[in-house]
């Protein structure tokens, strides 16, 4: 009785330090962990076949192959007080229509669920527009940032949003990856600032 209580024991003891040890781990994107430096995080995206096309103060852009998609571009984000990488965002190519662009977003949210399980919130709307049925109209709307299609993943290391976006009138599907560690570390930092 006493060895099936310590077997019994042990197997739960490791569980739960199984438990802390995935809570307190960093977000990964491409398996790399978003964690450390601008330098560090671009250097091990530059090892994933990644290729930087911009530089500014607390952003570098690469450009590479994700999700099976060519060419996709992504944005590394720094608070520039604290060089620390907590938010990766991926431009996915633009497309020309709706059927496109909802296929590229159905086809991403699709994968994601299989990965991350059920979606925490799903919102797929046109604010201003609630019976919109013109495909044409839809990628209009896109365009002029009167969408709201977003589908957000929680997981215990953070934050994945996949959402319609425009730049112009470039339409496209957007991927945010957001570090719970290094979110709250620039968010502590920011209301130190207040």
């Amino acid at each position: 009785m006493r060895a099936i209580f310590i077997t019994l024991s042990a197997i739960l003891i490791s569980l739960n330090l199984g438990a802390q040890t995935a809570e307190n781990q960093h977000l990964l994107f491409k398996g790399v962990p978003i964690d450390g430096t601008m330098n560090e995080y671009v250097a091990k995206m530059k090892l994933n076949g990644f290729v930087v096309v911009a530089t500014e103060p607390g952003a570098t852009m690469l450009q590479g192959d994700f999700a099976s998609y060519k060419k996709v571009i992504i944005g590394v984000v720094t608070l520039q007080q604290k060089d620390l990488v907590s938010k990766i965002k991926v431009m996915f190519p633009k497309q020309e229509d709706w059927a496109s662009l909802y296929g590229n977003y159905s086809n991403l949210k699709d994968m994601l669920t299989q990965k991350y399980g059920t979606p925490t919130e799903i919102i797929e709307e046109f604010p201003s527009h609630p019976n919109l049925n013109n495909e044409t109209l839809k990628f209009m709307y896109v365009a002029g940032g009167e969408c709201n299609y977003k589908t957000i993943f929680e997981t215990p290391n953070g934050k994945i949003t996949l959402h319609l976006d425009h730049i112009d009138s470039d339409c496209f599907v957007a991927l945010s990856y957001l570090d719970k560690i290094n979110g709250n570390i620039i968010k502590a930092k920011a209301i130190d600032d207040l």
